[in-house]
């Protein structure tokens, strides 16, 4: 089964834009793809998902700021995060669920966002 690397994560200012990546080890094209926040003492939160047809969805918290996206030629999935708030900080972590192997659901390391006032 695949897995999954996130990077792009880092320190930026109220206001400002990252865009974080989920690479996989191999094909994600059947996958359901989602990125997750997880806060200090919280559990981890749904933020995004795309499908293999690329029908997104999203937290209420983040929509219309936040885009979700796939390149299946790159094996890559994408959040772009604009207008960020403090409240967007935690680690991002990023899910992927098969079709196929059974359904696994695998989760990458995470990575760390940091929004400052």
């Amino acid at each position: 089964q695949v897995q999954l690397v996130e990077s792009g994560g880092g320190l930026v200012q109220a206001g400002g834009s990252l865009r974080l990546s989920c690479v996989a080890s191999g094909s994600i094209s059947s996958n359901v793809m989602r990125w997750y926040r997880q806060t200090p003492g919280n559990q981890r939160d749904y933020v995004a998902q795309i499908s293999s047809d690329r029908n997104t969805r999203y937290a209420d918290f983040v929509k219309g700021r936040f885009i979700i996206s796939r390149d299946n030629g790159k094996n890559t999935v994408y959040l772009q995060m604009n207008s960020l708030k403090p409240e967007d900080s935690g680690v991002y972590y990023c899910y992927s669920m098969s079709v196929h192997d059974g359904g696994a659901i695998v989760w990458g390391q995470g990575t760390q966002v940091t929004v400052s006032s």
